[in-house]
C-alpha cells in the first residue's frame, strides 16, 4: 500500500520497533517470565496440596483472586467503551490513543477470568459448566457474557488491524520471512480498494456499536453474582450501575499509564501529546467525581439504615484496626486525588496525570478487595471457639505469586504485541487530511 508522507513519519517513529527485539525488551520479557514461572510453581502447589496452601476457607471462601478477576475484567471495559465511543463519534485526537484502548480490552479479558479458574477447587469438573450449565445461576450467564465480550473485542481489534497489517506487508522492512508471511496472511488480501474500504468501516463501525453495550452488560452480570447473593454490602440495587462506571475509570486510569509509558520508552512525544493526556484526564476526572457520588450513596444507606449485619461491615470499613486504613486509601487515592490533580491547572500535567492514575488504579483495586473479604468475614451465625484464620482472611505467599503472574502476564503480553503491530495506528491517518496526510489541525496541536 502506498504511504502518504505523514504516514511514512508516524512509521519511522516506530520502525525500529518492529524490526529489533533489544536487550532491554530481552530483559523486561525475561523478567517477566520469572514472575510466571513463580506463579506456575504456585499454581503446582494449589493443584497438588489444594486450597489449603490459600487463605481461603469455609467461611472466606473468595480473596485476592476474585479481586483481581474483578479488576482485570473492569480495565478491559473502558479500552472497549472510549475506543468503541470515540469511533462512532469520530474524534479526531482518538487516532493516536486508539489501538493502546483496543489492545488493553484484548489481554485484560484473557488475563481476568483465569483468576475465576484459580477460585474452582475442582478443575478436572470444570466442563461441567458448559455441559451441565444452570440458567438461574449467575456464573452461568457470566461465562456466557465474557466470552461474547472477548469475541468481539478480538474481532473489533482485528478490524482495526487489517489496514496496518497490509502495510507492514508492503513496506521492505528488515523482519525475518516467518514474520512477514504472517502479515500477508492476516492482512486477507486487502489493497485498499474503494470496496475494500467501505466494507472495513460498516464492519468496525457495526462492532464498535456492539461492543459498548456488550461491556456495560458483562459487568452488571459481574455485579448481579454479588448483588443477588443475601449479604451485607452486597445485595443492592445500586452494584450494576457502580461496577460499570467503576470498571470504566480504573481502566481510564491503565490507558493513561499505559500513554505514558509508551510515550517514554518509544519518544512519542509528538503522537502522545500533552492534550491526549489532559482530555483523558478530564473524563478520569468526571468518572472520579460520579464514582465518589455513588460510593458516598452506598455507604450511607448501609449505615443510615443500622442493620444490624450490615452495620458490621461498615464498623469493619471504619475502624482503622481492621481495614480503616485500606478504605481510607481507597477513597483518598481513588476519588480525592484524581479530581483535584485534574481540577487544579497547575497539576494538570502529564506526568502528574499519570502518576495520580497509579495511585488511582491501586486504590480501585483495593476497593474491589474491600468488597469481598469484609463481607465475608462477616458471619451470620456466631462462631465461637475456631481458628483465626477460620474467620479472618489472610492471603499466602501462593495467591500473592499467582497475582504478580497476571500482572506479568499482561506487561508480556503488551510487550510482545508492540513488537508486531505498531501502538499510534499508521493507516488511522491516511484517510482524511490534506495532500501530505496530515490533519488540517497539527498533531502536536491536537
Amino acid at each position: 500500500m502506498e504511504l502518504n508522507q505523514y504516514q511514512k513519519e508516524i512509521f519511522e517513529k516506530q520502525r525500529p520497533v518492529i524490526e529489533t527485539f533489544g536487550k532491554k525488551t530481552w530483559g523486561w520479557t525475561l523478567f517477566f517470565l520469572l514472575w510466571i514461572m513463580a506463579g506456575g510453581y504456585a499454581l503446582y502447589l494449589q493443584i497438588a496440596d489444594g486450597h489449603i496452601v490459600t487463605g481461603m476457607r469455609d467461611n472466606v471462601v473468595w480473596g485476592l483472586y476474585i479481586a483481581n478477576f474483578i479488576f482485570f475484567i473492569g480495565i478491559s471495559y473502558a479500552g472497549a467503551v472510549i475506543s468503541g465511543l470515540l469511533h462512532i463519534l469520530n474524534v479526531e485526537w482518538r487516532k493516536p490513543i486508539i489501538r493502546i484502548a483496543e489492545m488493553i480490552t484484548v489481554i485484560a479479558t484473557m488475563i481476568g477470568p483465569v483468576f475465576i479458574l484459580l477460585c474452582v477447587g475442582r478443575l478436572d469438573r470444570l466442563h461441567h459448566l458448559f455441559l451441565y450449565p444452570r440458567l438461574q445461576s449467575p456464573i452461568t450467564w457470566d461465562v456466557l457474557a465474557i466470552s461474547t465480550y472477548f469475541t468481539g473485542s478480538v474481532i473489533f481489534l482485528y478490524l482495526a488491524l487489517i489496514k496496518d497489517f497490509a502495510i507492514y506487508r508492503d513496506l521492505k522492512l528488515n523482519i525475518p520471512k516467518w514474520k512477514h508471511n504472517l502479515y500477508r496472511i492476516l492482512a486477507i488480501g486487502y489493497r485498499g480498494t474503494p470496496s475494500q474500504k467501505r466494507h472495513i468501516k460498516i464492519s468496525t463501525d457495526l462492532m464498535a456499536i456492539i461492543i459498548i453495550p456488550l461491556a456495560i452488560i458483562v459487568h452488571s452480570v459481574l455485579s448481579w453474582i454479588f448483588g443477588m447473593t443475601l449479604r451485607p454490602g452486597w445485595h443492592s440495587s445500586i452494584f450494576g450501575p457502580y461496577f460499570v462506571l467503576a470498571a470504566i475509570y480504573s481502566g481510564t486510569g491503565v490507558l493513561i499509564m499505559a500513554m505514558w509509558v509508551y510515550r517514554k520508552m518509544y519518544k512519542l512525544d509528538s503522537l502522545l501529546t500533552d492534550k491526549h493526556f489532559i482530555y483523558l484526564g478530564y473524563i478520569m476526572m468526571v468518572l472520579g467525581a460520579a464514582y465518589g457520588y455513588f460510593t458516598f450513596s452506598e455507604y450511607l444507606t448501609a449505615w443510615f439504615g443500622s442493620a444490624k449485619w450490615d452495620s458490621e461491615v461498615i464498623e469493619k470499613l471504619f475502624t482503622f484496626k481492621e481495614y480503616g486504613w485500606w478504605f481510607l486509601f481507597a477513597n483518598v487515592a481513588g476519588i480525592i486525588l484524581p479530581v483535584l490533580t485534574v481540577a487544579i491547572p497547575a497539576t494538570r500535567k502529564p506526568n502528574m496525570i499519570a502518576l495520580v492514575s497509579f495511585f488511582m488504579v491501586m486504590a480501585l483495586w483495593v476497593k474491589r478487595y474491600l468488597i469481598i473479604v469484609p463481607t465475608l468475614e462477616s458471619t451470620l451465625l456466631p462462631m465461637q471457639d475456631t481458628r483465626v484464620e477460620y474467620v479472618k482472611y489472610s492471603a499466602t505467599w501462593v495467591e500473592w505469586a499467582l497475582t504478580f503472574a497476571g500482572i506479568a502476564t499482561f506487561f508480556l503480553l503488551f510487550t510482545l504485541l508492540s513488537k508486531f503491530i505498531t501502538i499510534i495506528p499508521i493507516s488511522e491517518f491516511g484517510d482524511k487530511g490534506n495532500e501530505t496526510g496530515k490533519p488540517a489541525e497539527s498533531v502536536q496541536e491536537i
